[in-house]
C-alpha cells in the first residue's frame, strides 16, 4: 500500500466512522440481547430434552474404551497419527500451541487493510487450511475404531488371541508395539514371548498377580488363545 492509498483509506474510514453509532450502548445492547437469547434456548432445550448421562461410571472396569468429546476429536486423531511415546508432548502441546500462536499473530504479519478474502491471501489461505485440517482430523477421529486396537502384525493363527487382548482392556496397563499404555502399571508385552513361557503367561492371565485383575472368566478356550498370542510376541519383526 502506497502513501496515496493509505491516505484515501484513512479518509474513507473517518467518514464511515462519523456516520456510525457508538459502541456503547448500541453494540453492547445487541450483544447482550443475543447472549440472553442463546442462553434461553439452551435452558429450554436442557429442560425439555434433558441430557443423556449414560451408565454409572465403574472405576474398577478394565474394558472401558475412553473417547473424547467431539470437539477434541482432532487432537484424539493427532495422537493416533503421532504414536511414539517420546513425541506425545509434541502432539498434545507442541503442535496445537504453535498453531494457536500463528493464528494469534496473524494480524501482525498480514496487515493489509483489505476485507475482500481474495485480496488477503495470507489470512485467507491460513484460515482455510486450519479449517480443513481440523475438520479432516475431527472426521477421522469420529469415525476411528477402538483406540485399543493392536496394530502389530501377527500370524493368522494368533488373530483370535490378539482380538481378545485388544477387547479385554489389557492395553490400559500394558503396551504392545506402538499401542497401549507406555510406562503404564503393567510391563511392555511387545517381546513377552521371549521372556516368559506360554504356560506362565496363561497362569498370570488366569490368576492376575499383584494388582492385575483375573481374566479367568474368559474361559479355557479364550485363555489358551490369549496365551498363544502373547507367547508369539518375541520382539522380532
Amino acid at each position: 500500500m502506497n502513501a496515496r492509498e493509505k491516505e484515501e483509506y484513512l479518509r474513507e474510514y473517518e467518514i464511515l466512522k462519523k456516520k456510525g453509532k457508538p459502541f456503547f450502548p448500541y453494540a453492547i445492547m445487541k450483544d447482550s440481547v443475543m447472549m440472553l437469547v442463546v442462553a434461553g434456548v439452551l435452558i429450554v432445550m436442557s429442560i425439555v430434552m434433558g441430557a443423556e448421562q449414560g451408565p454409572k461410571a465403574d472405576p474398577t472396569t478394565t474394558t472401558y474404551t475412553p473417547r473424547p468429546e467431539w470437539y477434541f476429536f482432532y487432537l484424539f486423531e493427532l495422537l493416533r497419527v503421532i504414536k511414539p511415546p517420546a513425541l506425545v508432548p509434541v502432539a498434545t502441546i507442541g503442535i496445537p500451541t504453535i498453531c494457536m500462536v500463528l493464528l494469534l499473530l496473524l494480524p501482525f504479519y498480514d496487515r493489509g487493510p483489505e476485507r475482500v478474502p481474495w485480496k488477503r491471501p495470507i489470512a485467507t489461505i491460513t484460515g482455510i487450511m486450519v479449517i480443513i485440517a481440523m475438520a479432516y482430523l475431527t472426521f477421522l477421529g469420529a469415525t476411528a475404531g477402538s483406540p485399543t486396537e493392536i496394530e502389530l502384525e501377527t500370524a493368522p493363527q494368533y488373530e483370535k488371541g490378539k482380538a481378545i487382548v485388544a477387547e479385554s482392556g489389557c492395553l490400559a496397563c500394558h503396551s504392545i508395539g506402538e499401542n497401549g499404555a507406555h510406562g503404564g502399571l503393567g510391563p511392555d508385552l511387545t517381546d513377552i514371548g521371549s521372556k516368559i513361557p506360554k504356560e506362565a503367561i496363561k497362569q498370570s492371565v488366569t490368576i492376575g498377580p499383584g494388582i492385575m485383575p483375573s481374566f479367568q472368566g474368559l474361559g479355557e478356550q479364550n485363555l489358551n488363545a490369549v496365551a498363544d498370542y502373547l507367547a508369539s510376541l518375541d520382539g522380532e519383526e
